[in-house]
């Protein structure tokens, strides 16, 4: 597929954008803690204007010191911030992209602990339970804050920005004050469609002031709020209308509040463009450029949405984490080196919610751009042992430093638990990242040796210099009686196509492993149950992706029994006690499958350690956890070479 209309440039008020591949704002916590851009923040937005995005839009930069949603955010409150903003901006300029800086306060969605003040909204309502009830802000603040959003704005037009995007998605405090739902005031900024509009109008008025027409405006709305009451997504239209009326020079399209956030940072299940019928509302009420977000990955659907006139930009948020060279791999037509991001969720959004940076499963150089370029070391012989993401990523990362890399895998196949997992409902992308290793490791000259057990006469055969075990994890196996001899079946041979199952089945386990093999086995029409220790089914799935999942237990009418604990194993069931102590069983299925977790596989450390001094051990080897951890190991076994 040829990409013409994603790279034809467009202009956004003054601003010339080169092509239409955007990065958008994300929460990284890279920043010092007063709110100053640091070297690791260079290096992350370099990476991406190198990468060929026309436009890289800044994670949202607070405009008042009483809003600081976390403590190592992005600020211009301040003129002392004005030159490391600078410092990066200019770095991205010479790389030919355009910046934005999105202005933000948190509103309700902020955090007092880090700013050391109350949380302000349009009313005293609470985000969702849990968060603090905000307070009211009132209007001489309100008044206050408009100009300090004025004040940021000529901050970042200093620094050198092309142009400033107001936050006013999500339910954050501009959000709070656009929909009925959540403003409930009775001064000028409440009550009808105009007043809950002045605060944004009175925004892009002070920004205006201060920088005339040399940078440009956009804003950040949802299309729609996805919560009854909230804004719909004709509301929406007609928010976009009214902005444009403002003299806004373009408008960034996002979606959901934060009790819906499964609709704002997509998981696996959904798909690129699974907002773009609400985006072509928008896009037919204005004649502004629009700029749309959401789960894009591939460029193919972006070029479509653009050449159809359904959007004017496409925003790539979590792809450009992936592969900040997702543009210029689609420009030389080499998009099967992609590295897709497969949302995951692990490193970026759950690292941003607990105040740490940002990381990525596929890319663990995220954050860490800068090691990609450290000097390399004399090339050594390296044997990598197992072909799962972790030894997959290590031999690509080994072969591109220059060194000899084989990688061994006992079975017939490459991908190890990663490819597995693919196979529940919805998960097939993650096959994508699987793919893109191999590749990576073809590029660099890795041989891959399937069906190749490795025993330490082999090692002693090769003599490697290094060695770097990933052997991974096995099923893991609790003494409970019957377990041994009462015919189960294991999880991972049932996804794999090794076992079948008969159309009664209880899963024992009811982790992540076990709630998506019961999905699997769910959608292919069996009457599953499932019977595991904790209070709930899915507890270690990450909340976005469990919505999912729990609407797929819904949908297959998959039971549950939870708060048990296995006691024997039958031919056909189990028995099990519950908190008052009392054995019940449950019996009369025609398969069980045991997915209770994983342990740790690692039988040739000791003796390849004798053999090969040089020898690191990472991933499920270590112990069985998430495949993050194996590909940030890898990367630092690597580069220790």
């Amino acid at each position: 597929m040829k990409f013409n209309s994603m790279f034809s440039p467009i202009d956004i008020g003054p601003m010339r954008v080169p092509n239409r591949f955007v990065v958008s704002p994300m929460c990284n916590n890279y920043a010092n803690t007063d709110g100053t851009l640091t070297d690791t923040s260079l290096a992350y937005y370099k990476e991406r204007a190198l990468g060929g995005f026309g436009l890289i839009t800044f994670e949202a930069t607070v405009v008042d010191v009483r809003a600081k949603g976390g403590a190592n955010k992005a600020c211009l409150y301040s003129d002392h911030q004005i030159a490391s903003f600078k410092r990066v901006i200019d770095a991205c300029h010479d790389a030919g992209a355009k910046i934005s800086v999105q202005l933000q306060h948190a509103g309700p969605e902020g955090n007092s602990k880090v700013s050391g003040y109350p949380l302000k909204a349009a009313s005293a309502i609470a985000s969702a339970e849990g968060r603090n009830t905000p307070e009211a802000i009132s209007r001489e603040e309100l008044y206050e804050l408009i100009e300090l959003y004025g004040e940021a704005a000529l901050r970042a037009k200093k620094a050198g920005a092309d142009a400033v995007e107001v936050h006013c998605a999500h339910g954050y405090l501009v959000s709070s004050f656009l929909s009925g739902r959540t403003n409930k005031r009775v001064d000028e900024f409440g009550g009808c469609f105009e007043n809950r509009m002045r605060l944004p109008r009175l925004i892009i008025e002070s920004i205006r002031k201060r920088v005339g027409h040399s940078i440009a405006i956009l804003c950040r709305i949802n299309s729609t709020d996805g919560v009854d009451g909230g804004l719909s997504v004709q509301d929406s239209a007609t928010v976009a209308a009214y902005l444009e009326d403002c003299g806004l020079d373009g408008l960034h399209v996002s979606r959901s509040v934060h009790i819906r956030d499964e609709y704002m940072w997509a998981p696996t299940v959904l798909h690129a463009g699974f907002s773009s019928d609400l985006v072509t509302q928008i896009k037919r009420a204005v004649s502004i450029p629009v700029i749309t977000v959401g789960r894009f990955t591939e460029p193919h659907y972006a070029e479509l949405m653009v050449r159809e006139g359904r959007a004017d930009l496409v925003a790539f948020g979590r792809q450009s984490l992936a592969d900040p060279e997702t543009p210029n791999k689609a420009a030389a037509g080499k998009l099967d080196e992609l590295l897709p991001c497969i949302a995951c969720l692990q490193g970026c959004v759950a690292n941003m919610y607990a105040g740490k940076p940002i990381t990525c499963l596929v890319n663990p150089l995220l954050g860490r751009e800068s090691e990609a370029y450290l000097p390399k070391t004399p090339s050594k012989k390296v044997v990598v042992i197992g072909g799962g993401v972790g030894g997959l990523y290590a031999g690509w990362m080994a072969g591109s430093r220059g060194h000899d890399v084989t990688v061994y895998e006992a079975s017939d196949i490459i991908g190890g638990q990663m490819r597995l997992a693919a196979y529940p409902p919805g998960k097939g992308d993650l096959t994508n990242m699987v793919r893109s290793y191999i590749k990576k490791c073809e590029q660099f000259d890795v041989e891959i040796k399937t069906n190749t057990p490795v025993t330490p006469e082999l090692i002693q055969d090769i003599a490697p210099d290094a060695v770097i075990i990933a052997t991974g994890a096995t099923p893991l196996v609790l003494p409970i009686p019957g377990i041994e001899d009462s015919g189960l079946i294991h999880a991972v041979d049932l996804l794999d196509g090794k076992e079948s199952c008969g159309k009664k089945v209880l899963v024992v386990g009811g982790g992540m492993v076990g709630s998506e093999t019961a999905a699997f086995l769910g959608e292919a029409g069996h009457d599953v149950t499932v019977v595991e220790l904790r209070d709930e089914v899915g507890a270690d799935v990450i909340s976005e992706h469990r919505k999912f999942l729990m609407r797929d237990f819904d949908e297959y009418k998959i039971k549950s029994i939870t708060n048990a604990k296995v006691t024997s194993f039958l031919p056909d069931g189990v028995t099990y006690s519950l908190a008052d102590e009392k054995e019940y069983r449950i019996d009369g299925f025609d398969s069980v499958v045991l997915a209770m977790g994983s342990r740790a596989y690692n039988p040739l450390e000791e003796a390849i350690k004798k053999i090969v001094p040089e020898t690191y051990v990472i991933g499920d080897a270590v112990r069985a956890r998430r495949a993050l951890d194996a590909t940030k190991e890898a990367l630092d076994a690597v580069l220790q070479l």
